[in-house]
């Protein structure tokens, strides 16, 4: 009997475990549909918006109900702008800057994901919270340190919109595991709704240069990226709802690794030794949450 209960523990860890994983690889590879639509005229924002909305459709068609649980629940509101700021700014910032640096400042959320533990779950700020917190500063740190000197601030629109979607990803994940209780479809769809709607609203506030016309090409590109989306994200609801808020930090830290590699194969990224020591850095402040 207790044999049956630790195997039966350990799937339950190990399922949520490799949905998480799911979804960091979706988002690790991402950045090169991003640019290939954008370089067929497709702006990241408008992009983002037209595949959470084929998202969402699905989910609304399969979970009408789905819609009034999230119009009823404020705290789902909350997890509509959290997923749709993550993504908007997330898809916008790989498609600017080195793919590398914008996905560490993007996995800073070994800071933000102590934070939001402890206001939003209640979760005791111990002294190894503290320890990770340090290291993702140290890190982040290196990282912005400019070549030639000067404060370690963020250099440009990708590194702000990298920092700003860490955040965001930080307050959704803890959202997830706050509201876990509430159903699935619902979780999904606010997650969905939000990464269409943020990205159009800011796409339309910003300017952005209007969708080309409908072409085989991107139209298809899109099509299969909103399905890929749709399975890695509601792997990480599944995940998120099922793991404590810093164990799901540690494992989605593994988009790091699937995003360095692809961006090495293809040549989105110029190799320094800043990006590793402060990359090693901010994965090592994600490691230590596994013992949060």
């Amino acid at each position: 009997m207790d044999i049956e209960r630790r195997a039966g523990g350990a799937g339950a860890r190990w399922l949520p475990s490799l949905a998480l994983a799911l979804n960091a690889l979706t988002w690790g590879v991402s950045w090169w549909p991003f640019r290939q639509l954008q370089a067929a005229g497709l702006h990241p924002l408008w992009a983002t918006a037209l595949i959470y909305l084929v998202a969402a459709a699905v989910i609304g068609l399969r979970r009408p109900l789905a819609f009034g649980q999230v119009l009823r629940t404020p705290a789902l509101w909350v997890l509509v702008l959290a997923s749709g700021t993550t993504n908007a700014c997330f898809n916008w910032a790989t498609t600017l800057d080195d793919v590398v640096r914008v996905v560490l400042l993007f996995y800073l959320m070994p800071l933000w994901a102590v934070l939001l533990a402890r206001v939003l779950l209640g979760e005791r700020l111990t002294a190894l919270a503290l320890l990770r917190v340090a290291l993702a500063l140290a890190g982040a740190a290196v990282v912005l340190w400019p070549a030639g000197g000067g404060w370690p601030l963020p250099r440009g629109l990708a590194d702000g919109l990298a920092i700003v979607g860490g955040f965001s990803f930080a307050l959704n994940n803890v959202m997830l595991r706050r509201e876990a209780a509430r159903p699935a479809a619902a979780r999904s769809l606010a997650m969905f709704c939000g990464g269409a709607l943020v990205a159009a609203l800011l796409a339309l506030l910003l300017g952005a240069p209007a969708p080309p016309a409908p072409a085989p090409g991107w139209v298809a590109g899109a099509a299969l990226l909103a399905l890929a989306f749709l399975a890695g994200n509601l792997a990480l609801q599944y995940g998120a709802a099922r793991l404590p808020a810093n164990a799901t930090a540690v494992i989605m830290i593994t988009e790091v690794l699937f995003a360095a590699v692809s961006a090495l194969l293809l040549g989105a990224t110029q190799p320094s030794a800043s990006l590793a020591l402060g990359g090693a850095l901010i994965v090592a402040a994600a490691l230590l949450a596994a013992r949060g």
